[in-house]
């Protein structure tokens, strides 16, 4: 008579017994582990949390920004932190308006400035500057996403949002939940696109962040004019009032050492 071979890996698994390689796949995917009655591993470095935020609660909210950034193709952005930044790239404007959102959030209250606008030329390295505060917020424990602005018009459309994500799914994750929104290349490609579309899906995302106490940075190498002939000007003012502009004034990073010969 042949002896049947005990092989955990292939027994049933009890009902809510979750196997390691789906949790492995849900923490990578940001999934708030907790809400599963998953324990939190104690062999991993400690985060920085908020009195309302658990462990897993931080490490979902740190993949949600590096997935983010990755869902841009922006991966080697997230090396960069202020210490990197040349001097034209204001660190130390960053630092300091990162430095006050993270006190009113400790506080409970409203930053005093709701916007930080970097502009600047083409490849002067403003999304480097930008994501480089994403990823100094994301250490420090708040809540970030990074998403350019064209790709989230584009999401809001019926069946435009990335995997099976609905249009109110798309604004939920990037409007309502993050601490922080990194928007980049404000109206970039959207200079001859001036539609009741955009600029109402840019208001409601505008006027949401502002209503809920949330503040935005923006980046963007439009012109003032540029960005109000798609906008208008009672969304320009609004996102102008209570902001923080800096100037990014430098070389172009992508242009090469030596001309090319065409």
């Amino acid at each position: 008579m042949a002896v049947e071979r005990f092989i955990p890996e292939r027994e049933p698994k009890p009902v809510f017994d979750i196997a390691d390689r789906v949790v492995a796949a849900l923490r990578r995917g940001g999934a708030d582990l907790s809400k599963l009655g998953v324990p939190d591993p104690a062999d991993e470095d400690d985060i920085d949390l908020w009195e309302d935020v658990s462990v897993p609660q931080a490490r979902a909210r740190a993949l949600a920004w590096t997935n983010s950034v990755k869902a841009a193709d922006h991966d080697d952005y997230l090396k960069w932190r202020f210490a990197d930044l040349d001097d034209y790239q204001r660190p130390q404007a960053l630092s300091g308006w990162l430095d006050s959102l993270v006190e009113a959030k400790r506080k409970e209250a409203r930053p005093s400035t709701m916007h930080f606008i970097l502009s600047g030329n083409i490849g002067s390295g403003k999304t480097t500057a930008i994501t480089a505060l994403g990823n100094e917020a994301s250490d420090r424990g708040l809540f970030v996403r990074f998403v350019q602005h064209s790709t989230y018009i584009a999401w809001r459309r019926p069946d435009g949002g990335p995997g099976d994500l609905s249009a109110h799914q798309v604004r939920k994750r990037y409007v309502e939940e993050p601490d922080l929104l990194i928007l980049d290349e404000f109206c970039g490609e959207m200079d001859g696109v001036q539609t009741e579309y955009v600029r109402r899906e840019t208001t409601d995302l505008v006027g949401s962040r502002l209503a809920s106490n949330k503040p935005t940075a923006f980046s963007t190498n439009m012109k003032r004019d540029q960005i109000r002939a798609v906008l208008r000007e009672r969304l320009v003012s609004r996102i102008e009032d209570r902001a923080y502009l800096a100037k990014v004034v430098g070389p172009d990073r992508r242009a090469p050492t030596k001309a090319l010969d065409w």
